[in-house]
């Protein structure tokens, strides 16, 4: 048996509003990773298997990686159809806002999302959540939004009528979240909503091949570069960093999606605590910045004061304004600051 997360309250307020709606927008993050794809698109069968409307609408593109999703083909960008999604969004009776808890995080759309008389839902789990949704379904200590999704439909008792695509979609999120359930899923209730969605008729096994194990050439090329000629292990901070500027992107072919994952890998350098990944993004004119951490230290708290960014203790990110040299360096005098903790028995 679950715990029971999200309070009763909320789930009576979120059926009655499912019920009742004819139309139905889910909206999620700029840069939509596998926990935004894969909560959105589990929504959206469910949403869709009880007669509603549904449209998924996303700020940007999503990695190739994602596409084989079921619904994936049906996914909104808001970038290309910007007048067509303003009129879902605005005619839209609830708004689903999955993945995120500031408008900023959806960058173009959040005005049409602020403006719309829509009823407005958010389920996500990351702190700190800022006050525009009438509904604020909030749970840093899930792994997860598409976690929260599963709980949601179990708790209004569908689980039942939770179709197969909708559970691949669940599982994905769940799985690119944790990176495949190597850090922030030390809860067996994890565990437990994976049976359930075995029991649905996933293919776990296929679904990580599909997400991990259909890279291009370029981007495994991409991937021995970056570890032979960028990456920077600062063992007296217990420390990694990697860098990438657009013009190495471009000498590989770069697509979005080709450097997920890449963060993670200093950590299984001996005794590395925390790694960092840099990437010049031109889209948005700023270098994205992507912190991961082991044990206790809180690459969070890190990425807030020093890169205007957030997220959990051992997954974080943040945005940096200025030239790869001078995050370099912000990113030096971080570990200095925070030497002690790295360091620590």
């Amino acid at each position: 048996m679950l715990t029971k997360v999200i309070p009763q309250a909320k789930i009576d307020h979120v059926r009655k509003w499912m019920e009742r709606a004819d139309k139905v927008v889910i909206v999620t993050h700029v840069a939509p990773d596998g926990d935004a794809i894969g909560s959105s698109l589990g929504l959206y069968h469910y949403l869709e298997a009880q007669g509603k409307t549904v449209n998924v609408i996303v700020p940007n593109a999503f990695p190739d990686f994602l596409r084989w999703m079921p619904g994936a083909k049906d996914i909104l960008r808001y970038d290309k159809y910007k007048e067509f999604a303003d009129e879902l969004i605005a005619g839209a009776d609830v708004i689903f806002c999955l993945d995120f808890n500031a408008l900023k995080r959806i960058g173009k759309m959040a005005d049409a999302v602020a403006a719309s008389p829509a009823r407005k839902a958010m389920i996500d789990h990351h702190p700190d959540p800022e006050d525009f949704c009438r509904i604020t379904i909030s749970h840093p200590e899930i792994a997860s939004t598409s976690e929260l999704i599963f709980r949601l439909i179990c708790r209004v008792g569908d689980f039942g009528e939770m179709s197969r695509e909708s559970a691949e979609c669940i599982y994905t999120g769940m799985m690119t979240d944790t990176g495949g359930f190597t850090y922030n899923s030390n809860d067996r209730e994890i565990y437990f909503i994976i049976s359930e969605l075995i029991s649905k008729g996933i293919d776990k096994d296929a679904i990580y091949r599909k997400v991990y194990n259909t890279y291009s050439e370029s981007r495994l090329r991409l991937m021995g570069f970056v570890l032979y000629e960028k990456m920077m292990v600062f063992h007296e901070f217990n420390a990694a960093l990697i860098t990438l500027t657009y013009a190495e992107q471009q000498q590989f072919n770069y697509v979005k999606g080709d450097s997920e994952g890449f963060v993670n890998i200093p950590l299984s350098v001996k005794n590395v605590r925390l790694s960092a990944f840099l990437r010049e993004d031109r889209d948005s004119d700023m270098i994205k910045i992507s912190l991961r951490s082991v044990g206790d230290f809180p690459c969070n708290k890190l990425a807030s004061e020093f890169f205007g960014g957030g997220g959990h203790l051992n997954a974080s990110g943040g945005e940096f304004y200025g030239t790869m040299s001078d995050a370099i360096e912000l990113y030096k005098r971080a570990l200095v600051k925070y030497q002690e903790e790295l360091t620590k028995k």
